[in-house]
């Protein structure tokens, strides 16, 4: 089931977000969320969760994708899963949700900013229909090393 999240699952986002964050090159953020960030994050942007049997498998969230009334129109997202639940659906059914309330809310067009460690997430939009607009060579640096960010972006 996808539902909007609430401050009550801030403990379970934060738990798979700060898996991504310590042990991937998913995010280049190096500092674990906390889960009054978490909290804080839900109160600000839009935050979905697939929940099952066995707790949160995953969230997703968009956000303004640049500060300014000229971004409005733009958001960027963020997909996450607990571990062991890939291949299931959960990431499809949360880009599903995310896209259309994107829409519902007016929103032109959603962005995908993705590790180009992560090719895995470029065929997973590129599969939703995004399309490859960038490569930003050595932008993110994790891990010791530097890192490409690809943009993909969908128009709704």
């Amino acid at each position: 089931m996808i539902r909007a999240a609430t401050p009550q699952d801030a403990a379970a986002i934060a738990a798979i977000w700060n898996h991504y964050i310590r042990e991937t090159t998913a995010t280049f953020l190096p500092d674990e969320k906390t889960e009054a960030d978490v909290r804080a994050m839900i109160a600000t942007d839009v935050c979905l969760v697939a929940e099952t049997g066995d707790g949160i498998a995953g969230f997703g969230r968009y956000f303004q994708f640049r500060g300014g009334r000229g971004y409005a129109h733009t958001a960027e997202h963020t997909v996450l899963l607990a571990q062991g639940s890939a291949g299931r659906g959960t990431g499809r059914a949360l880009m599903a949700a995310l896209i259309a309330h994107a829409r519902a809310a007016g929103k032109h067009s959603l962005w995908a900013g993705i590790s180009a460690e992560n090719p895995a997430a470029v065929d997973f939009h590129a599969a939703l229909g995004f399309e490859h607009v960038a490569r930003l060579p050595e932008v993110g640096f994790k891990f010791g090393r530097w890192i490409d960010l690809i943009l993909m972006q969908k128009r709704l």
